[in-house]
């Protein structure tokens, strides 16, 4: 059986709120970043998980840790409470964007070659027929 848990980490990233997403399934960790802009309110995160959490694109699955110990339930509260001074994300989280960045970035590099290649043999083409009907007159 799959065993996937999730966390939501938002944090101020001047000028705008973020919101990672850090996802752990059969031991492989994949990110989504979302911008909010101003401040979210609780019940607005809330709602956006609901309504927006299926369409989230993750990121590449990084291989991470996974820790299954049964924890007394204060000291989960105190670790809760931590992470929630904690400021910026984790940085396996960060590895994980920045592996989606990258791939996405290789993924526009090659279809802007494409669209470029595409471009010059159609130029090519509109020159090499403006050259034949030059030379049909004479």
């Amino acid at each position: 059986m799959d065993k996937v848990s999730g966390k939501l980490t938002v944090y101020f990233e001047a000028p705008f709120w973020v919101g990672v997403f850090e996802r752990v399934r059969d031991g492989k960790l994949s990110v989504a970043k979302v911008t909010f802009g101003t401040e979210p309110k609780d019940y607005e995160v809330q709602e956006y998980i609901q309504k927006c959490y299926s369409g989230l694109k993750f990121s590449p699955a990084v291989d991470t840790g996974v820790k299954d110990i049964k924890r007394n339930p204060k000291r989960m509260q105190r670790e809760a409470k931590r992470q929630m001074q904690e400021t910026g994300i984790g940085t396996k989280s960060q590895q994980a964007l920045k592996l989606q960045q990258e791939q996405n970035k290789q993924e526009h590099k090659v279809r802007r070659r494409e669209k470029k290649e595409a471009e010059e043999l159609r130029m090519f083409k509109l020159k090499q027929q403006k050259k034949r009907e030059k030379h049909k007159g004479h």
